[in-house]
């Protein structure tokens, strides 16, 4: 295990916009429209799942208003697509820069909050899928951040280069490490089946004089074929999902841990929706669910 440490002063670039180009909607045939599972009684397809997680074209490039979720964490993503700042008193940290024509939006909602998109210093993401980390180089290049990527996600990140840029990688971690800025430690915790390098970060923040276990979780997805492999990497990472400490779920989509539903019943002075300890392990179930209705599906029938 090793421990990433990064001080201020690296030299930075004020935000430009860049093009907003249309993602693409979620199309029937994108994923299979069974196995059904049913988790607390709400019915789910693997397309129903796909379709839930991205929503429409419009809504993955819509920002979502940026708030405070809990402490010194704020969301500053889209409506389907998360993308979560960390503010420190050395600079700040930014998990999942979307899409790169997300990148824009994402500055301003940074900004709508009281902070400079410029002080970002270092760059995380939950998986290298265009959709959480395409945005990386863009954003590199108007901050100087430094970006830090899971060993195992590597091959797919350096394929990904939006309009021809390379996909800038600073530094590899492994399962176990700590990235540390500002008095606030990051664990990554290799979660891997949905990609190889597939990272779940984990954080406390404080509330009212009180600690509390973030959790920023990494889809637990499964491909409509599982290999041996995948089934593998998915057993194990249900198990560590389930055991990690946690008190405020949050995922690499809003819909994973009910943002929406969440951000409506926030009321000054009232109580943190977002810090929802029962809700910890809802989409672990939901997606385990379907991860053993699929291999039961493909499993051969004598």
């Amino acid at each position: 295990m090793k421990r990433l440490a990064f001080a201020a002063g690296i030299a930075l670039i004020l935000p430009a916009t860049a093009p907003a180009e249309a993602q693409m909607d979620i199309a029937a045939g994108a994923a299979p429209d069974h196995p059904t599972v049913t988790v607390a009684g709400k019915s789910y397809t693997p397309f129903g799942i796909l379709r839930r997680n991205m929503g429409t074209a419009a809504d993955q490039l819509e920002p979502f208003p940026p708030h405070r979720i809990i402490g010194n964490i704020y969301y500053v993503g889209s409506r389907t697509l998360s993308s979560f700042l960390i503010v420190t008193p050395q600079g700040n940290i930014l998990i999942n820069t979307i899409y790169q024509a997300n990148v824009p939006a994402i500055a301003k909602s940074v900004a709508q909050l009281g902070f400079r998109f410029a002080d970002i210093k270092i760059i995380l993401g939950n998986h290298a899928h265009a959709d959480h980390m395409e945005g990386d180089a863009l954003a590199k290049e108007l901050t100087g951040a430094r970006v830090i990527v899971m060993a195992e996600d590597v091959p797919a990140l350096a394929a990904m280069k939006p309009g021809g840029k390379r996909h800038p990688i600073d530094e590899v971690i492994t399962d176990g490490d700590m990235v540390s800025l500002g008095g606030v430690t990051l664990t990554a915790h290799l979660t891997a089946g949905h990609t190889p390098g597939c990272t779940t970060w984990t954080t406390t923040a404080t509330e009212n004089g009180k600690p509390y276990d973030v959790v920023f979780g990494c889809s637990l997805r499964s491909p409509a074929v599982i290999t041996p492999e995948i089934e593998a990497s998915l057993n194990r990472s249900f198990k560590i999902v389930r055991a990690l400490p946690c008190d405020v779920p949050l995922g690499d989509h809003p819909a994973e841990y009910r943002m929406v539903e969440k951000h409506a019943r926030l009321q000054p002075g009232g109580p943190n929706p977002f810090i929802d300890k029962a809700g910890c392990t809802t989409e672990a179930d939901i997606q385990e669910a379907m991860f053993h209705a699929i291999l039961n599906e493909q499993a051969p029938k004598h």
